[in-house]
């Protein structure tokens, strides 16, 4: 175990390489300069930029030489930077950024953790019984859902919800974290945060079911069609027995698969579903950071994401072990 661990943790590193290399490469590649798109901006805003000054930015993130060795010293500079966890000085927001991460990505965790918890509960479930219960009825209409969270957009659906439970039907606030016309505290204030997620959080629910519903029904049905579960009913064994003891745990391999993505998907944010309902999330800020320019936050961000990644992938595959003990890690 201890050597596969090992092992792992030295491809992660070339991993990460490669990412960082595609990240800069990319940076450099666009067609516009967003320092100099910034330094337009602040300067039809009456600021005197010195050009010493716009030379410097560029050369504090090695995007000032555009030879090829220029580039390569920039790259090497910028992971030079990164390997003592220094991601740079947000242009936007002036403070670094993994500060601005840090400050921003819990409501954007909330959210994704309390939406994980509730897509799990509810589609893991209605995977089972769909299986189960294979052309009935039951299994259409979780067909049904299926294709609905599949299909449908998030700013569309969430725009939806938006407009019957809360501009028609007055249920919950429309968008913020907090009613600005009022000061609460305690008990009131944890409630107005609950009203307000309320919507978010059910968007997100609703939307992400359906790929794991049909997952688990699309795995259960594989398992069941197995010779050992036609053994275990031969034995008498009753029926709740063979699909939550036998059939279940097998199911389970391909679910702890897809968990590789959800670590960061916790810290990354639900980008969309935050520009609609105007939530103060990491998602929202890496959008708006995208818009502005902010090449440091950009460029940091999406690192955080890739690590995030990569651990992910290793704790799934030591999940493995966890959930079928025939696997062994070597």
């Amino acid at each position: 175990m201890l050597k596969y661990i090992l092992k792992r943790l030295a491809l992660s590193v070339l991993i990460l390489l490669g990412v960082s290399l595609i990240i800069y490469v990319l940076i450099r590649c666009m067609p516009v300069s967003f320092i100099d798109s910034k330094i337009a901006e602040m300067s039809m805003n009456g600021a005197t930029i010195p050009e010493e000054t716009v030379e410097s930015m560029k050369a504090l993130y090695g995007l000032g030489d555009n030879s090829f060795m220029g580039i390569i010293k920039g790259y090497l500079n910028w992971l030079g930077a990164l390997c003592r966890f220094d991601f740079g000085i947000s242009f936007k927001y002036s403070v670094p950024v993994i500060d601005v991460i840090k400050q921003n990505m819990g409501l954007s965790f909330i959210i994704a953790l309390v939406a994980t918890f509730f897509e799990f509960m509810i589609a893991v479930p209605l995977g089972i019984t769909a299986a189960t219960h294979q052309y009935s009825i039951r299994d259409y209409v979780v067909t049904i859902l299926v294709m609905i969270g599949i299909s449908l957009p998030s700013f569309f659906f969430g725009q939806i919800l938006k407009d019957m439970l809360a501009m028609k039907l007055g249920w919950f606030p429309p968008s913020g974290l907090t009613d600005a016309t009022q000061t609460l505290s305690g008990l009131s204030l944890i409630w107005d945060y609950l009203r307000h997620l309320f919507i978010p959080i059910l968007t997100v629910v609703i939307l992400s079911i359906g790929s794991r519903m049909r997952m688990t029904r699309t795995n259960m049905l594989e398992v069941l069609n197995s010779d050992y579960i036609r053994t275990a009913r031969a034995k008498g064994l009753k029926e709740r027995v063979v699909i939550y003891k036998h059939a279940f745990r097998n199911t389970l391999i391909p679910l702890v698969t897809s968990l590789a993505g959800l670590l960061p998907s916790l810290f990354s944010g639900a980008i969309i579903t935050e520009q609609v309902f105007d939530l103060p999330g990491i998602g929202n800020l890496a959008f708006q950071a995208m818009a502005d320019g902010d090449i440091p936050f950009i460029m940091g961000y999406n690192m955080f994401l890739a690590l995030l990644s990569v651990l992910g992938v290793l704790l799934a595959d030591l999940m493995y072990a966890v959930v079928d003990p025939r696997v062994k890690l070597e």
